[in-house]
């Protein structure tokens, strides 16, 4: 099971993302006269953010980000296949057809293309990058017929008959990712992880034949194949040079071997190098030897995630998806995630959950907040705020992990959001409100912090644990476990000790806009008649109902009218902690014990279901606002520097290319497969 995201919630996306400490607020910020805002359709916005210090690395350093960020964009494709057997395809047709049109550009028809054209592009594919959900286009088939008619041959797709229900029939591959209870996740999505007629039974029964329950040292079964039936034998398609997607690897491989040249150190170029033997072989215990010495590499500025890593596109957890962050150093901030790294003995040692599954010896926690320099793959345009790395069990046992905060991509929400009236509409009183413009961008900070440098990292499974044990729900509570590590220890006075907050109160901003979130303003994201199926929401709501529910009989938290409106009241700050507390004891021994009844329990009584009628007040009070509640990014643009003899030397960065000409010219300089 893979866990590293820690994506933004919706309620900081909104406009929750600022306060007093950590970045430029208020006139400050105002005076900022960078264009955060670049595009806004449907339930989207897209932002920009800033590189700051770009400009201060060595030509060297640069050269090296240009070369990572190349390999980033060459992985593009992959992601887009990965997501669905007929997304490029689909996206080749309705590029082609928006680039040479040559009708009236005001027409419903026109508009609905473009809207689909740029849902698709944020997505990935064409199901949405969050519910999962299928675009339904709001334009006819026959006007897209009638302009592919008109395309030149070689611009035209031979399978037109075969993609026209893909993309209008409702009913053809609804659902990316299904995560509904009782049936077949593998036949009932529409992924490409998997090949046609593969089924769960037959996932399952294939990798637990593989498995070795006495192996400490697993490889992460299935993270770079596609299971499919050959002459109806399951078979694994390995993503490797010569293997799946070879035209892509191969030239992702070409381009680190050039930003090889370019490394600081030595260190940095066998981490290059391990991966590069990974993609060439395709074996997983390669892949093992890369993550351990990627977490070795601790003295380096600039740094990279690059490869098939998260898998919460797959149903199963297994498959992962493609993506890569190029990211330097943030020295100044990076003092946070150190101290907090510094001490994760301590917090191991005073976890409340039972001792037996503590780590006895915490290994290398090695956090540093970083600024992005390109997003690409899984990251890109919606990114995570947090990663924690490597997501194999033992090697964070026996080696440590890395942890980084983008903080760049969480000023920029933060900017983005600024005065956007969310406080007034949902935020109970002025009071609280007070304290989240005051508090709330340092301990979302520090809560990312906590959550990706301790939360992940901390625990251990029991010996003989499958780390798969908890199969479909194990992403939610994953997920679920380190957001209430770094709940319960937000309110600890040890960081006030550490000088990491310097207000006994402030924890309570994280607290409020947590329970805000995960009981109310997150059902944006959904619609109406639908259950909760995203990991990462599962997850908050999960939290949240528990601990509103177990705290009913002492009053913790209360959901208040107060002029026809729905607003959560925080009574007991301090007993709700101890819940938090109560319930990471529970979800540890889940975990640590691989009780997937327990754990899938909790999930399918807290985490999926919907309250109509709540769900109702939130989109008609967040309609109002005009909030976009999913919020992605474009990149910069990188431009090599070259001498009389046509040797790179330098690298220039540049901002201000729209959200459309960028995808679109991703799609023609960067098309590998």
């Amino acid at each position: 099971m893979h866990y590293s995201k820690f994506l933004i919630p919706a309620v900081a996306a909104a406009g929750l993302m600022f306060g007093s400490c950590g970045a430029k607020k208020g006139a400050e910020a105002q005076a900022d006269n960078f264009d955060y805002n670049v595009d806004r359709f449907a339930d989207i916005e897209v932002l920009a953010y800033k590189v700051p210090d770009f400009e201060k690395l060595t030509p060297q350093q640069r050269i090296f980000i240009y070369y990572l960020t190349e390999a980033a964009l060459a992985g593009r494709d992959i992601l887009w296949d990965q997501n669905g057997r007929y997304n490029l395809a689909i996206r080749d047709l309705i590029e082609n057809v928006y680039t040479n049109y040559n009708g009236d550009k005001n027409s419903e028809e026109y508009k609905g293309l473009e809207l689909y054209l740029k849902q698709i592009e944020f997505a990935n594919g064409i199901h949405h990058h969050y519910s999962m959900d299928k675009f339904q286009p709001k334009f006819s088939q026959e006007f897209l017929e009638a302009q592919a008619a008109a395309l030149p041959d070689s611009l035209r797709p031979a399978n037109m008959a075969e993609l026209m229900p893909v993309i209008f029939d409702p009913s053809v591959m609804p659902k990316r990712v299904n995560q509904a209870a009782g049936q077949d996740l593998i036949a009932t999505s529409a992924n490409n992880l998997y090949g046609p007629g593969v089924t769960q039974a037959e996932v399952e029964a294939y990798y637990n034949g593989l498995k070795d329950p006495n192996d400490a040292t697993p490889i992460s079964y299935g993270l770079n194949t596609r299971l499919a039936k050959e002459n109806g034998k399951l078979v694994e398609q390995v993503y490797k040079v010569d293997g799946y997607y070879s035209p892509a690897i191969t030239r992702i491989v070409e381009l680190l071997s050039k930003a090889s040249e370019y490394a600081e150190n030595d260190t940095q170029k066998e981490v290059i190098a391990k991966l590069i033997d990974f993609y060439r072989t395709g074996d997983l215990k390669a892949f093992d030897d890369y993550s351990i010495a990627w977490v070795g590499d601790l003295d380096s500025q600039v740094d990279f995630i690059n490869g098939f890593i998260e898998s919460y596109g797959d149903p199963l957890g297994m498959t992962g998806s493609w993506e890569e962050i190029v990211n330097f150093k943030n020295q100044e901030a990076s003092h946070r995630t150190e101290v907090i790294a510094g001490n994760a003995k301590w917090f191991e040692e005073h976890s409340p959950v039972d001792p037996r599954f503590r780590k006895e010896d915490v290994k290398g926690v090695s956090a540093k907040v970083i600024t992005a320099a390109i997003l690409a793959g899984d990251s890109y345009p919606a990114t995570p705020i947090g990663i924690n790395l490597p997501n194999a069990n033992w090697i964070r046992a026996a080696h440590g992990s890395k942890s980084v905060t983008l903080e760049n991509i969480t000023e920029a929400y933060d900017k983005a959001a600024h005065g956007n009236g969310f406080n007034e509409e949902f935020v109970i009183d002025p009071e609280t409100a007070k304290l989240m413009d005051d508090y709330l961008f340092i301990t979302d900070n520090l809560h990312t912090d906590l959550h990706e440098c301790l939360g992940h990292a901390s625990g251990r499974l029991l010996p003989g644990v499958d780390p798969d044990a908890l199969r479909a729900h194990g992403s939610t509570l994953e997920e679920t476990r380190a957001d209430l590590f770094a709940l319960y220890y937000l309110a600890d006075p040890k960081l006030l000790e550490l000088g990491l907050l310097d207000n006994p109160d402030a924890y309570k901003a994280e607290y409020y806009k947590y329970l805000l979130n995960g009981l109310m303003t997150q059902l944006v994201r959904i619609e109406p008649g639908k259950d909760i199926e995203e990991a990462h929401m599962r997850n908050r709501q999960l939290i949240s109902a528990w601990v509103y529910e177990k705290g009913k009989a002492d009053n913790v938290v209360e959901m208040v009218k107060k002029d026809g409106k729905t607003y959560i009241q925080i009574n007991d700050y301090a007993k709700l902690r101890d819940l938090f507390g109560e319930l990471l004891a529970e979800i540890q021994r889940i975990k640590s014990e691989g009780d997937y009844e327990a754990g899938a329990n909790l999930v399918e009584t807290y985490a999926v279901k919907v309250d109509p009628e709540l769900h109702r007040e939130v989109l008609d009070r967040y309609a109002k606002l005009n909030i976009a509640p999913y919020k992605g990014f474009v990149n910069p643009v990188y431009t090599p520097v070259y001498d009389a003899d046509g040797n790179i030397t330098d690298v220039t960065i540049s901002y201000g290319e729209e959200y459309l000409p960028q995808v679109l010219r991703y799609s023609k300089e960067y098309r590998t497969l």
